[in-house]
């Protein structure tokens, strides 16, 4: 099930990810990349940092023409598909979730400790859409006020804590994480819900 998940949030991921380039004005092999970086740039991270190989997109190609496929289709039929924005959301919410519980099951499989775990999964789920900000020159959207980093961080904890508890209860610890991580994200984008932000200026620039 998390497989059918993982392959509709990379695909997700990399039509989202075709808007932030054509906002950009990029060409298709522009876009192709974008999408890639966006989709399975999250995991490559995590598998680098980690010291973990193959690659997931060199041990399976086919996710690479799939995201290309995804980004490249969605170009042709932009006008239609950005109206679809709650959908999108939903996929993107799901992707979260999905990234960060199989960053977290395979750190566990190296037998990393908890909070290694934990970070694990927020990098898969995260990473991708930082660097894809940063290469369109945005401002990374989980340093905004969004609640998006810290419900990868809940999901990885949720899922590190119930497989712990209960005895490597894989699939019990899964379930949960997955439909609390999912849930809380969908009502911070429905009721807007945001954390502190940090706003400094200082005297000089108070004065202008």
């Amino acid at each position: 099930m998390l497989h059918i998940l993982y392959v509709i949030a990379i695909i997700a991921e990399a039509m989202t990810a075709s808007f932030s380039a054509g906002r950009r004005d990029m060409d298709y092999v522009g876009v192709m990349i974008i999408a890639w970086v966006t989709a399975l740039g999250g995991g490559t991270i995590r598998n680098v940092m980690l010291g973990h190989y193959p690659m997931t997109w060199i041990e399976h190609p086919s996710y690479l023409i799939i995201t290309a496929l995804a980004a490249i289709l969605t170009t042709f039929f932009a006008q239609h598909v950005a109206r679809q924005k709650k959908l999108f959301l939903l996929l993107d919410a799901i992707g979260l979730v999905v990234f960060t519980i199989l960053g977290c099951q395979l750190a566990m499989d190296m037998h990393m400790s908890s909070i290694i775990v934990i970070f694990s999964g927020m990098i898969t789920g995260c990473a991708g859409g930082i660097m894809r900000d940063v290469l369109c020159n945005d401002i990374p959207l989980i340093f905004r006020k969004e609640i998006y980093a810290s419900i990868s961080l809940l999901t990885g904890f949720l899922y590190v804590v119930i497989f712990n508890f209960m005895g490597d209860a894989y699939h019990i610890a899964t379930l949960v994480a997955f439909f609390v991580g999912l849930g809380i994200r969908l009502l911070a984008i429905r009721y807007d819900w945001s954390i502190p932000k940090f706003v400094y200026r200082d005297d000089k620039e108070q004065k202008e």
